[in-house]
């Protein structure tokens, strides 16, 4: 059977980067694993396949010699000055940090010594006003972290003794387990990555070598800022291990509930209620806003859902050069519990309405038209 060209089998352009094709084989390798495909023979051979395609493309001299003479010139008995391919050979250490990446992979490793790991990000939720969100603030946080034990000095063994060097991954902090055709790297069971054993643990920190207590921080609030925003204080997550670096942690926005306003972006939004007769006759209504007071003009006529807008009475955003605006939404409120006297005088004005034809009413005068079209 005539074997697949190795830039379909990952993905790739003829002129892909060796970042690309890096990327591409992770991807495929994370996908067709046998580790995480157990009883699947396509599976394998997918993996199988994507690692031979990455094995020679990875490497200038085999990928230069498959451009230019195909799979022949990577195939030793080929005869044709191949430049070796297959699953044999060499070409692991640079599979093994990809499976590392895979299957144990937050850490690195450097001079055979113990894997150092990033710290964790952490995340805050700060909740805020609307009127916060607006002007901005400075405010304090108290978030957990870690200190070295003051009894071990952070080395984590009893007073009196020293970590040993872990006996099973001789201090490497990770071990190399051959399964089948490829090898995994692992962090050790035994030391966790340190690369040290403990025999006699510290009392105090009970052998982690830390603990944990409160810190306060400092956090800046941005006028304008918005809910589900982040705001990042870098170096205050958790501390990384082994002399790694300590993880960020994130402030994470959210806004309390407003009792008039709502925001959309940089716009504000408020339902505002008014007599009938204001909306019947018109007048001046004054309206809050986030700055002080505010006026709008209710001209005669005015119907229910009629929306009203304050230029620049919104929101000035973290990322915008002007402020939003204010929409006020118009609700008509009916009046209740009349007395007969008010009953009255709203049945004489309904007769006045009704003598004048349609010219009071146009929308009903229309409803009622479509009413009896639909009808008819």
């Amino acid at each position: 059977m005539a074997k697949r060209d190795l830039y379909e089998i990952l993905g790739l352009a003829k002129n892909a980067s060796k970042d690309e094709i890096r990327k591409a084989y992770r991807k495929m390798a994370m996908k067709y694993h046998p580790d995480r495909n157990p009883d699947s023979k396509e599976a394998e051979e997918k993996f199988k396949e994507a690692k031979e395609a990455y094995e020679i493309l990875h490497d200038e001299q085999k990928r230069q010699a498959y451009d230019q003479y195909g799979h022949a010139g990577v195939d030793p008995n080929a005869g044709m000055g191949g430049m070796g391919g297959g699953f044999g050979g060499g070409g692991f250490g640079d599979l093994g940090d990809i499976f590392g990446e895979i299957f144990g992979g937050a850490g690195r490793r450097g001079g055979g010594g113990p894997q150092v790991y990033r710290g964790s990000d952490l995340k805050y939720s700060l909740d805020i006003s609307l009127e916060q969100a607006a002007k901005g603030f400075d405010t304090e946080i108290r978030v957990p972290s870690w200190e070295n034990c003051e009894v071990c000095d952070g080395s984590g063994a009893k007073p009196g003794t020293q970590p040993t060097t872990c006996s099973t991954c001789h201090g490497a902090g990770a071990v190399r387990m051959q399964q089948g055709f490829f090898s995994v790297q692992q962090t050790c069971p035994t030391c966790h990555g340190t690369g040290k054993e403990i025999k006699e643990p510290c009392t105090s920190c009970h052998g982690v070598g830390r603990k944990r207590v409160d810190k306060t921080l400092q956090v800046k609030i941005p006028a304008g800022i918005d809910d589900g925003m982040r705001i990042r204080l870098s170096g205050n997550g958790e501390p990384g291990v082994n002399g790694g670096p300590a993880g960020d942690l994130y402030v994470e926005i959210h806004l309390k509930q407003h009792g008039i306003f709502e925001r959309e972006g940089d716009d504000l939004h408020c339902s505002l209620t008014i007599p009938f007769t204001t909306a019947a006759l018109g007048g001046e209504i004054e309206v809050p806003t986030l700055t002080g007071r505010g006026e709008i003009s209710i001209p005669e006529g005015t119907q229910a859902g009629k929306t009203f807008r304050l230029r620049g009475k919104g929101i000035r955003g973290v990322r915008s050069s002007y402020p939003g605006d204010l929409y006020c939404h118009i609700q008509v409120e009916t009046p209740v519990r009349l007395s007969d006297d008010q009953k009255k005088i709203l049945r004489q004005f309904e007769e006045a309405l009704k003598s004048g034809g349609d010219k009071h009413s146009p929308k009903s005068e229309s409803w009622t038209d479509k009413v009896k079209n639909f009808f008819s």
